[in-house]
């Protein structure tokens, strides 16, 4: 089985935002972010796309096939 692999955590840290932050710009709850950082939770493409943005890198420096 598959899963998703990220680096939100590395990219939040390395943009010196709070998981509140990330959260308030992707417009989803802090416990979304949480998941997320986790690999509790594979983001819609959408949300990925608004991750991405507000992180300001690309969906394929957060999100990998592992």
């Amino acid at each position: 089985m598959e899963r998703v692999g990220n680096t939100v955590y590395e990219k939040r840290h390395a943009a010196g935002l709070t998981q509140e932050e990330l959260a308030k710009g992707a417009r989803v709850s802090r416990q979304t972010i949480i998941a997320i950082e986790k690999g509790n939770y594979a983001p819609s493409v959408a949300l990925a796309l608004r991750l991405a943005r507000v992180l300001k890198t690309r969906v394929e420096d957060l999100f990998t096939i592992v």
